[in-house]
């Protein structure tokens, strides 16, 4: 089974505090479903139309871990915190292995 990669990328964070209270719900969650933080922050540089905002890259042992994770009730808690905050770009790729 191919791993698979949540990324999020930040397009505008309208409410820093928002923002916060959803980190502190999302973080256990993600990991309580079997995410691994690969990178988070600002990119180091960017290339063609690439944008510099924050990005988020996580590991999951597959699809469908990563997608039970968004749709579980403790990752539903983070959103409801984030709620306004910030516009995310955000998708679940599988891995090419």
């Amino acid at each position: 089974m191919a791993k698979a990669y949540w990324i999020s990328a930040y397009r505008k964070i309208k409410d820093a505090d928002k923002l916060a209270a959803y980190a502190k719900l999302a973080g256990p969650a993600i990991t309580a479903g079997g995410g691994t933080f690969l990178a988070r922050g600002m990119p180091a540089k960017t290339y063609e139309a690439g944008l510099a905002e924050r990005t988020v890259l996580i590991e999951f042992p597959s699809v469908e871990a990563a997608v039970a994770t968004h749709d579980s009730p403790a990752y539903k808690e983070a959103l409801d915190a984030l709620g306004d905050g910030a516009e995310r770009d955000m998708r679940i790729v599988e891995g090419a292995e």
